[in-house]
């Protein structure tokens, strides 16, 4: 048995050259994708979190961008060591990404048949013959109903949810072990959003996958994760199990993510909120960057950046003073 995780990402630096010199986006972040696992990728919007997973697919055109330190192992290969021409026959064929807006992911010109046909003319050699029978069998595994119709249909012919699930149907359709979905739930109504979760469960048990799931909402995160991993300013600051990090979290960003959930809140009553906002990528970073924004914050938090360290078995966070 392969006791080795599917995807290790570790110490990724990620920058980007701008008109103002180099930014720098993520700083040594490291965290596991275990095999047949889902792993919560939390924080709130300009945390660095699409960032690494779009750094983990190699979509990030460089220049700009650039990676200033780190690796990538999935299954036991360094991504950040291949070249383009090799990097293409991993994406979409061993690694599937899904993104929160499909309409803005899949081609507007082109049927629902030929963008995923498109897939396995590419990564299996199919012809478009050959191609049609699995088009329409993945339709059928990702819950479209009347699949010869739908693939005949344009993306602007289907509803949202229907999109979202075509876009899950071109991810999975070579058989990927791993699944990046960034948000796939934030542009849909919330029976449709129970829907597509519902259907991600089902399809990472019948297909044995890892699931990266990139979101901002604890509560699809409960729902969803064994395990979650929580960045703040481009870093990792907690991370452990669901049960440990959502029931006893040791930094007080996570805390507070937790408090100021809506789902938490009682109904009439004023939800909490963490003052300020995240600070800009590219600041200097001289101690830790919540600082600022923290109620439990020491001197030593405002001159020094704490390392991330086992505080509890298995659970892990970045502070000078974790909640007790």
């Amino acid at each position: 048995m392969n006791l080795e995780p599917l995807l290790r990402v570790e110490r990724l630096s990620v920058g980007f050259n701008t008109e103002t010199g180099p930014v720098r986006v993520t700083e040594d972040v490291s965290f596991d994708v275990p095999r047949a696992a889902t792993v919560g990728l939390v924080g709130e919007s300009g945390c660095g979190k699409s960032v690494t997973a779009q750094t983990i697919m190699r979509l990030l055109p460089s220049p700009p961008s650039r990676i200033d330190g780190g690796r990538i192992i999935f299954e036991g290969v360094d991504l950040l060591s291949l070249g383009e021409t090799q990097m293409q026959k991993i994406r979409g064929d061993r690694i599937g990404m899904i993104f929160q807006e499909p309409m803005t992911s899949l081609n507007p010109t082109m049927r629902v048949e030929d963008q995923i046909v498109e897939v396995l003319s590419l990564h299996r050699g199919l012809s478009a013959s050959a191609a049609y029978p699995l088009a329409a069998d993945i339709l059928r595994k990702v819950g479209i109903g009347n699949p010869k119709a739908r693939l005949k249909q344009y993306p602007h012919e289907l509803s949202g949810g229907l999109r979202q699930r075509v876009m899950i149907a071109i991810a999975l359709v070579c058989g990927p072990k791993l699944l990046i979905a960034d948000e796939p739930t934030t542009a849909l109504d919330v029976t449709i959003q129970a829907q597509i979760l519902d259907l991600l469960k089902s399809l990472q048990q019948t297909m044995n996958l890892s699931i990266l799931l990139i979101t901002h909402d604890l509560g699809v995160v409960a729902e969803m994760c064994s395990e979650i991993v929580v960045m703040y300013a481009g870093a990792v600051v907690e991370r452990g199990s669901a049960l440990n990090v959502l029931t006893k979290p040791l930094h007080p960003y996570t805390a507070g993510l937790l408090a100021s959930s809506p789902r938490r809140a009682r109904k009439g009553g004023r939800l909490i909120t963490i003052p300020g906002t995240v600070p800009s990528p590219g600041i200097e970073r001289i101690g830790c960057q919540f600082a600022q924004r923290c109620s439990r914050a020491l001197p030593v938090c405002r001159t020094s950046m704490p390392g991330i360290k086992e505080l509890v078995p298995g659970h892990y966070a970045a502070c000078w003073n974790p909640v007790p």
